[in-house]
């Protein structure tokens, strides 16, 4: 930078720097984001009691490209795993589609096949967890968490696992409620062709259910069936979503 000016050389550092940014800003995948805010929350749904909810349990769910399980710690998030407990329980994620798919981020499932259940489900927001000391997690590769729009408490059925090491969601409010124990490989071989383009159609899924997705963008893999391994039951013997 020899001959230059100082204003000259601050004028080109300040250059330098924006571009830094905007690359940065360019490379970093889109928030892992569930539906809009609803205004009002749907008070109908059931909420699950924290206090019922295992301090630790386990799912496993068998999909179209083999079968993974999450490992949930009550303690990392009290209200996500509540919420993951009940909807595991009633069927909720049964015959659900891997919406979004992104290699080098993360999968994304939790948006109902019957637009009627979603429609209960889909505004029953919980509140958000921020826990400290040690069960404090990071969104980490293989930890599991519940998506949310940009707003606080706005986390519903929605969630993902992370690829890679996603700590820059962390600040958010993207709180770790469980990890993948094992079958990483299934989550990392699911159809990733349509990248996030359904996640920009969130509303037609939910107003439309399994039947847009099938027709709009055949060949997404699907959760054939998730249930709890141990004495728990899924769904609940005469219980529905």
């Amino acid at each position: 930078m020899f001959g230059l000016t100082r204003r000259q050389v601050l004028g080109w550092l300040a250059a330098s720097a924006l571009a830094g940014c905007t690359q940065s800003q360019q490379t970093d995948p889109p928030l892992p984001m569930g539906a809009p805010l609803p205004k009002v929350a749907n008070q109908d749904a059931p909420a699950a009691d924290v206090g019922d909810v295992p301090a630790t349990f386990q799912v496993k769910f068998e999909t179209t490209k083999g079968e993974f399980v999450i490992e949930v710690h009550r303690d990392w998030s009290p209200h996500g795993a509540a919420r993951f407990y009940e909807l595991v329980k009633i069927g909720f994620y049964d015959d659900c589609r891997f919406f979004r798919v992104m290699p080098g981020f993360m999968a994304q499932w939790g948006i109902h096949g019957d637009p009627k259940v979603m429609e209960k489900w889909g505004e029953a927001n919980i509140p958000d967890d921020r826990p400290s000391g040690t069960n404090r997690q990071s969104n980490t590769r293989g930890m599991v968490t519940f998506a949310k729009s940009g707003q606080p408490n706005s986390r519903s059925t929605q969630i993902f696992a992370s690829y890679v090491n996603n700590s820059r969601l962390d600040p958010d409010g993207f709180t770790p409620f469980g990890r993948v124990l094992s079958g990483m490989e299934v989550l990392e071989s699911l159809n990733s062709k349509y990248g996030e383009e359904a996640s920009h159609q969130q509303g037609r899924i939910q107003e439309q259910g399994n039947a847009y997705l099938d027709k709009a963008f055949p060949g997404l893999d699907s959760i054939k069936k998730a249930s709890f391994i141990g004495p728990e039951s899924s769904p609940a013997e005469g219980e529905k979503p």
